[in-house]
């Protein structure tokens, strides 16, 4: 039988996790508004609730009275420079005292260890999309337009569209080219990168620079990131390629779509196809519905695509998406500008 030093750690550690997770849960909920992600912190709250009815004995071993850790903190300890920050230390504390859980119930219950562990391993992955979702939201915060923008008849045509795009203030420069051979794709992608200030950290005013479908060839030509297709590579391969600090973007078609990308690290989404396009066909349309779907549930950066333009914006806002990403309607880029929202 475990005894009570024991019992008193796996109490103390116990206390500790969910109290954190609760704090968690409040910036994911309050702070982010994020559904999704708050669904996910509240079911794994719940699941250490339920493996801690396992540990014995509790309540009788406790004696905070006589704690001798309830009076030493660290000046660190009582500041906190905003949510985030209160978030990250909550995060920290619930993984130590995950770690304890695990480590000390082995002594008597293995199995309740294993659960521990898993326990901690799902907060892993939450930590990752709770922080990949506030620095994207930070870093995509006055980007409200992206044109998918081909590689043009030759090198000049190229780079007087891309002058003419950064001339109208658009924030994100999607280069989508299937047709080009690779030696003509890259040369297009470095001399769009020559016309584009690099982005240098979440302050950074200039546009952003994104590779289509080829995250080879935007870490060749040092682009700001890339935009891959539920058919194209995964997440995790991309960013072996391209890097921890480049954006991934990822298209999807349904909510399910939505969440899986959320949790495996994508930077932003697309949505759509929204209406019938000119330049691609689709044989259905998830359509203004996972628009809302989205709007009401996930808070990571989200560009609605397919056949938006000037007329039927209005209708793409009122879903509750500010983001918007075109290719056949690009000409209108100053009037979408300046009917779409500033800024979050």
């Amino acid at each position: 039988m475990t005894n009570t030093p024991t019992i008193r750690i796996l109490d103390a550690a116990a206390n500790r996790a969910t109290e954190g997770l609760r704090v968690v849960e409040d910036y994911a909920r309050f702070a982010l508004d994020d559904a999704h992600l708050t669904g996910i912190v509240k079911n794994l709250r719940h699941a250490l609730a339920t493996a801690c009815t396992a540990l014995p004995d509790r309540h009788a071993s406790r004696e905070t009275r006589q704690d001798v850790g309830t009076t030493i903190s660290t000046p660190t300890e009582s500041k906190r420079a905003g949510p985030w920050e209160v978030c990250i230390a909550s995060l920290e504390r619930t993984k130590q005292s995950l770690r304890s859980l695990e480590e000390y119930s082995k002594i008597d219950s293995p199995s309740l260890s294993t659960s521990f562990e898993s326990l901690r391993y799902q907060l892993y992955t939450l930590e990752r999309a709770l922080a990949i979702t506030q620095k994207s939201r930070m870093r995509l915060r006055d980007v409200r337009l992206c044109i998918l923008l081909d590689g043009q008849d030759s090198p000049e045509s190229f780079k007087q569209r891309v002058a003419q795009l950064l001339d109208a203030g658009v924030g994100m420069i999607q280069l989508r080219d299937k047709s080009l051979p690779d030696a003509q794709l890259i040369e297009r992608a470095r001399l769009l990168r020559s016309m584009i200030p690099r982005q240098d950290g979440a302050q950074n005013d200039a546009p952003i620079f994104i590779i289509n479908d080829r995250p080879d060839i935007a870490a060749l030509a040092d682009a700001d990131g890339v935009h891959l297709g539920q058919d194209d590579m995964s997440v995790k391969d991309a960013r072996s390629i391209v890097g921890p600090r480049k954006l991934i973007g990822v298209s999807t078609h349904s909510i399910e779509q939505a969440r899986t990308a959320v949790l495996n690290g994508a930077n932003y989404l697309g949505a759509g196809p929204t209406f019938p396009s000119s330049t691609k066909s689709f044989d259905t349309f998830p359509g203004l519905d996972y628009l809302k779907q989205l709007a009401e549930e996930i808070r990571l950066p989200t560009f609605a695509i397919g056949g938006i333009n000037a007329k039927n914006l209005n209708q793409v806002l009122a879903t509750g998406i500010t983001r918007v990403a075109v290719s056949s309607a690009a000409t209108e880029a100053k009037q979408l500008l300046r009917l779409l929202p500033p800024s979050d």
